[in-house]
């Protein structure tokens, strides 16, 4: 095995195996940093090794191996400092003799491991985007690099926010353990938050060149289907999984060969995904089986349903739509869900009625700088037949975007004629 080879496999051995290899750390060591420390050492060593002995038959069970060997080594050589640590490093001795098959020790606890790591990495004491950057490296094994790529900010910057999550953590002395029941659903509302933050970013490019990063929606799938996994009788897990599924059956359809937006009613239906379209609908029949009150989530996946049955624009059920936007702003009211309402209320029953909604945001200050609010208004008012006012929002909505794929549609919308702003 060359070296450029043993690295590429050294790689795709370590996206599958890194979350699992450092939720079990983690459970050892108690300290999230350590545990990435000893996971990093166990991959310098894999790429060492592996291409002169080749892969090993349970790579997951060797990387396991050498990260704990070398947090015994270290405990050692801190023995004498630390008391606690030393009893640690005799715990973990102690474990490595008693257990010589680390993969089926992983196994014992690999569910639960990998959920209290998901609890930790979003924990209220971190901010929203410490909270995506750390469990986007520590879950989905992402280097700092394809981090701060993804979200277009510099590695260092992404680097520093790491580092203070987890001294965060360290001195908030976060345990490694489930919430309480009290707890559990605030706090598996920030992991579902984090995963569709991720996997928003990746389906509508806050900025830069592309319209959309499928990378990151990837990642966010992978992510919510591992979450769905562990928590099976959650119904808004289903329902995130659900809601990304169906949205990510659009991704082909979604560009154009030149990498321009097409948008949801201009779309070529078919090129939607059927396979992510049944499995989305299938989780949201399982998130229907498992509660009579639905959350965010299960509405939202609800909606994309109706736009995934329906077999052409033309079929879309928008009044089922707009009653379920009507449930919805009951459920999570805020600004982002009534513009959302005002589309499906602007096609359901005319764009007037939309208008009154969107005329209703004007004065609300989370969406003064927020394009979509222009956008949608533009939009209506050129089905009016106030093409000077469209014009005009459509302008603004450009000059307020940071995606340049999605300013070049808003000015041909400005300069032309708009389609509703469905993505």
């Amino acid at each position: 095995m060359t070296q450029n080879e043993a690295r590429r496999t050294v790689e795709a051995v370590w996206r599958m195996e890194s979350p699992r290899l450092i939720a079990g750390l983690v459970r050892i060591v108690r300290d999230v940093s350590l545990a990435e420390d000893l996971a990093q050492d166990a991959l310098v060593a894999a790429l060492q090794q592996w291409p002169e002995s080749g892969v090993p038959n349970n790579p997951g069970a060797w990387l396991m191996t050498i990260a704990k060997r070398r947090g015994i080594d270290q405990f050692r050589r801190a023995e004498r400092q630390v008391r606690t640590q030393s009893e640690l490093g005799r715990d973990l001795q102690a474990q490595e003799a008693f257990v010589p098959d680390f993969d089926a020790a992983l196994d014992d606890h690999i569910e639960d491991d990998l959920l209290r790591l998901m609890f930790v990495c979003c924990h209220p004491v971190l901010s929203t985007e410490a909270r995506a950057a750390l469990t986007l490296r520590l879950l989905g094994g992402l280097t700092t690099g394809e981090i701060a790529r993804a979200f277009l900010g510099s590695e260092a910057t992404v680097a520093q926010r790491i580092v203070r999550a987890k001294r965060s953590l360290a001195t908030a002395r976060v345990p490694f353990e489930e919430p309480s029941r009290s707890e559990r659903a605030n706090r598996l509302g920030s992991v579902l938050e984090v995963i569709y933050l991720v996997f928003n970013e990746g389906y509508s490019a806050t900025g830069g060149d592309d319209w959309m990063r499928p990378a990151l929606c990837e990642e966010a799938l992978r992510l919510g289907r591992i979450v769905a996994g562990l928590a099976p009788d959650e119904p808004e897990v289903h329902g995130l999984a659900a809601l990304m599924e169906i949205q990510a059956s659009r991704i082909q359809a979604r560009v154009s060969s030149s990498g321009d937006p097409v948008l949801l009613l201009d779309q070529d239906r078919m090129r939607w995904d059927q396979l992510l379209i049944r499995r989305g609908l299938a989780a949201l029949d399982r998130a229907r089986t498992l509660t009579t009150a639905p959350g965010r989530y299960v509405l939202q996946a609800e909606i994309a349903g109706c736009h995934a049955r329906a077999r052409t624009a033309d079929q879309t059920d928008w009044a089922r739509i707009a009653a379920l936007y009507d449930e919805l702003a009951t459920v999570e009211p805020s600004p982002i869900v009534e513009l959302n309402r005002a589309v499906a209320v602007g096609m359901a029953h005319g764009p007037d009625a939309g208008l009154r909604i969107i005329d209703e945001l004007a004065g609300v200050a989370s969406l003064r700088n927020y394009h979509l609010l222009p956008s949608v208004r533009g939009d209506l008012l050129a089905k009016l037949g106030r093409s000077d006012e469209a014009r005009h929002e459509f302008e603004r909505a450009a000059a307020m975007t940071r995606n340049l794929r999605e300013r070049a549609l808003l000015l041909d919308r400005a300069a032309g004629a708009g389609r509703t702003p469905i993505n």
